[in-house]
């Protein structure tokens, strides 16, 4: 059965790049040059409305260069002229830069892109202005982050373009005063990046080329976000690097609705719960499956996305509350060299290396180099963390339409086994640096290996193939962990086992899609069509032994197990799954669009014991899961929208008390919401109310005097208010605000009290954080960022057992950035109060104290 599937995607496959070979033939590469002495230009003194000169080509519509500006230069022989000023005018949806020369006519410009950058180098100009040589804008309007004029070389001038979000829409007029660029912001979207060489969009019959959306994400599916009948947040670098972050789930303060499952001090985890629900330790990278719950680097993190409510109508089972997705950096065509060091509190040591630009003259093969290490201690007594990361990614543009792509990462980290609370009383009342284990016994390693191939081409303007393939596997070995037990009738020693553990982990995926786009009528739709076959093969192995208690208020540590180590499980479970899925977007007027989708699922689980070579627990379900949602928006600056959608996760663990498999559990979800554009597009608000109801929970056999006999009749439900806004008030002043109502609670169950509330899902949550950073003058680039995070009251696990206590805690930056180099203080936890984290298994930890970052980074 896994050999056909594999059989049948590796044929789809194999027609697709024989055909791509077909059209590459005829394709050819032309260097993108925008000449200004055409007769075509049309003077803007000649008409009144603006009439675009020429529409500089977006990303995935250049053609790739065989010259540099440098060669260009060469080859027209022009003499430099002088651009003696500079001028932004800005209105409600775009902004100009107006370059003032004698001699608009002779200037020719040279289009490139990279990232959310829209470059347009000049190379027979020179910049002479009466303040120096750069003229930069920050925040000219909302959705544009940055403008920069500045001198390239010795002959050229570099405009670039910098986009919050997405690449700008960039075009040129010619005026009596000079030359004129004006810039429209694109919204984020939820699309993987095109092609970035894709040939110029077919012409009108006017012959004035059509507008070309650009979608820049790195999601499944095709569509801007305000098309999307969908709470969608996004937080990218930048406010990363604001805040300070350090560990990956440290981003969660700046999206409403969304904890992080805590796992111990140190890198952190990748596990996050969402509306109320855990979906434990999975979530996505570059749309493919990624288990959590491990080391995960910043390195080289571009943005990260959340898309709530359940997503299995793409991603297939599981995702029941939502899914993260972690997009990763992408090489570049410009050339980019950067090194970053960063020291902290608590003996903080971190290195970063980030190269990337063309291996070969024309530009077709880019690569990219991220490389980190990183060396902490903790305010936790006697823990400590090393980490190598590595991830290399090559781009090779192989023609006009076709790319190929390849992307590896690699992470080896040793550290001591954190030993996280239990969820009782008791453990609020002990020091938050107090350590339950043994400093000299616990130590645990883990490396992991991640590989990303893609394959694109595109057969038109309108239709595209997409092959993925995804394989991840990592090892964890745990030399000596302390495994917590329950206090003793003292209510203050407690048990404890030695354990010595390996995991093991093997995850791919291979995924092909066709997408295209077509009209039946009036009606446009945008088409989504993927098969999808994946495989998960998760083993581990327990040894334990017994180990003296310890006293949590007075620890005396130096105990050794009392026993020779036993074998406690020795056991693999894993799944294969085949998905079909289809979506459209179907737009029925400009202002309303209809969203349907549905994907087909077959999961074929085991559960083993490889002790003594038997499978005991084997599983095959098949499911559906729809999707459908509307979206009206009667304004530019208003959308409205409502969704219905399904997910379900596959059980593997266990039967029920007659010895059949369990069904899946599944979820449902109403959503409707408001995202609404303030203050001329300056600021984006998001408020979303839902309701999610997850049924088939397996709960105790109330007929069966043994515990573990489970039956499927519990039921648990999310209901919420979620507020998120985020933009700029004034130029320079930036905020994300968030607040969340979370409502998610047990409502059906034979062991847990109906209304138990799910574990670290507090009622209320609110965040801000805002930066200033001054525009202009002698204190330029200098800026300062206030941050503060309101958690209330949860619950430490189920049965609730023991309330984590509310908290607001105060965070707060300086930084300082001027052209290639960028200087930066945080401080976390600024007022040093003591608060906890909780998760879904039933243990609480605490969080670190106040803390200094320092970073300094240097672009050549």
């Amino acid at each position: 059965m896994k050999l056909r599937h594999f059989s049948y995607l590796g044929i789809a496959g194999i027609i697709c790049l024989l055909c791509s070979e077909s059209v590459q033939a005829q394709e050819k590469e032309n260097l993108v040059q925008i000449n200004l002495n055409s007769e075509n230009i049309v003077s803007q003194a000649e008409t009144k409305a603006k009439v675009p000169v020429t529409q500089i080509p977006q990303i995935r519509d250049i053609q790739r260069p065989h010259t540099t500006a440098k060669d260009l230069l060469a080859q027209q022989q022009n003499q430099v002229i002088l651009v003696t000023g500079v001028n932004l005018n800005t209105s409600e949806n775009s902004f100009e830069v107006i370059l003032e020369t004698s001699n608009p006519k002779q200037l020719q410009a040279v289009a490139k892109s990279e990232g959310n950058n829209f470059i347009v180098d000049i190379p027979n100009a020179q910049l002479k202005l009466n303040t120096g040589e750069l003229f930069r804008q920050e925040k000219p309007i909302a959705g544009i982050t940055d403008v920069v004029v500045t001198n390239q070389d010795a002959n050229t001038i570099r405009i670039m373009v910098t986009g919050e979000t997405g690449l700008p829409k960039v075009e040129l007029y010619e005026s009596d005063k000079g030359l004129i660029f004006v810039a429209t912001p694109v919204t984020t979207s939820t699309q993987q990046p095109q092609t970035p060489d894709k040939p110029p969009a077919n012409t009108t019959e006017q012959g004035e080329e059509p507008p070309i959306e650009l979608v820049v994400t790195g999601t499944i599916f095709e569509v801007p976000i305000e098309d999307t009948p969908q709470s969608i947040q996004v937080v990218p670098r930048e406010v990363l690097e604001n805040r300070g972050v350090v560990r990956l789930d440290e981003f969660t303060d700046n999206v409403s609705g969304v904890q992080r499952i805590t796992g111990g001090d140190g890198f952190g985890t990748s596990g996050f719960i969402i509306r109320g629900f855990s979906d434990q330790f999975e979530n996505l990278r570059n749309g493919f499956r990624s288990q959590g719950g491990f080391p995960r680097d910043l390195a080289n993190i571009d943005r990260v996305e959340v898309l709530k409510g359940p997503a299995a109508a793409l991603y297939g089972g599981g995702f029941q509350s939502g899914v993260v997705n972690i997009l990763t950096k992408k090489p570049l065509e410009e050339p980019s060299y950067e090194v970053k060091a960063t020291v902290g509190s608590f003996d903080f040591y971190r290195g970063e290396v980030d190269l990337t630009g063309p291996l070969v003259e024309n530009q077709s093969l880019l690569y990219r180099l991220n490389v980190a290490y990183q060396d902490q201690g903790s305010f936790r007594d006697f823990l400590n963390y090393k980490n190598f990361f590595i991830a290399p990614s090559l781009t090779w543009n192989i023609g006009p339409r076709t790319t190929l792509s390849f992307d590896y990462e690699y992470v080896d980290a040793d550290y001591s086994d954190d030993q996280i609370f239990p969820a009782e009383p008791e453990f609020l009342q002990i020091s938050p640096k107090t350590y339950l284990g043994e400093p000299d016994l616990a130590s645990e390693r883990f490396t992991a290996h991640s590989l990303v191939l893609g394959f694109s081409h595109e057969f038109s303007d309108n239709w595209q193939y997409r092959l993925g393939f995804n394989t991840l596997w990592q090892d964890v070995f745990d030399e000596g962990v302390i495994e917590s037990g329950g206090l003793q009738a003292d209510r203050r020693t407690l048990n404890r086992e030695f354990q010595r553990r390996t995991n093991d982990l093997e995850n791919l995926t291979l995924r092909n899609e066709i997408l295209g786009k077509f009209n039946t009528g009036s009606v446009k739709h945008n088409l989504l069509f993927g098969v999808e076959y994946s495989r998960l093969e998760y083993a581990y192995k327990f040894s334990g032994a017994p180990i003296a208690p310890i006293d949590i208020f007075n620890p005396i540590y130096g105990a050794r197990p009392t026993e020779a180590l036993s074998l406690s499980f020795n056991e693999a479970y894993g799944n294969d799954t085949l998905g079909i899925y289809l979506q459209d977007i179907a737009e029925v007027l400009p202002s309303l669009k209809i969203v349907a989708g549905v994907r087909f699922d077959n999961v074929d689980g085991f559960y083993e014991d490889r002790e003594t070579n038997t499978s005991f627990n084997e599983v095959s379900d098949s499911q559906f899961s729809p999707r459908l949602g509307i979206v009206y928006q009667p304004s530019d600056t208003t959308t409205l929208y409502a969704s219905w959608s399904n997910s379900f996760t596959p059980q593997v663990f266990g039967r029920n008390s007659s010895g059949e498999p369990f069904e899946p559990v599944t979820s449902e979800q109403l959503e409707v919401g408001i995202r609404q554009e303030l203050f001329d597009k300056k600021l984006l608000a998001g408020l979303a109310l839902y309701q999610i109801t997850r049924e088939n929970v397996a709960t105790t056999d109330p007929n069966s005097d043994d515990f573990f006999d489970r039956i499927q009749t519990g039921e648990q439900r999310s209901r919420g208010v979620e507020l998120d806004i985020n933009g700029e008030i004034l130029p320079g002043w930036n905020i994300i605000a968030t607040y969340a109502y979370t409502d998610a609670q047990v409502t059906e169950d034979n062991l847990i009290p109906v209304g138990d509330r799910l574990p670290n899902a507090p009622y209320n949550s609110a965040s801000l954080w805002t930066t200033y950073e001054i525009q202009s003058g002698n204190l330029q680039g200098l800026g300062a960022g206030l941050g503060i995070v309101y958690v209330g009251e949860r619950q430490g696990g189920l049965p609730n057992t023991v309330t984590v206590p509310s908290y607001v805690r105060t965070d707060a930056a300086l930084f300082y950035r001027r052209r290639q180099f960028e200087a930066r203080l945080n401080f976390k936890n600024l007022f040093d109060i003591d608060y906890y984290d909780a998760n879904d298994f039933s243990s609480i930890n605490p969080q670190e104290p106040f803390t200094v970052i320092g970073s300094f980074s240097y672009k050549f």
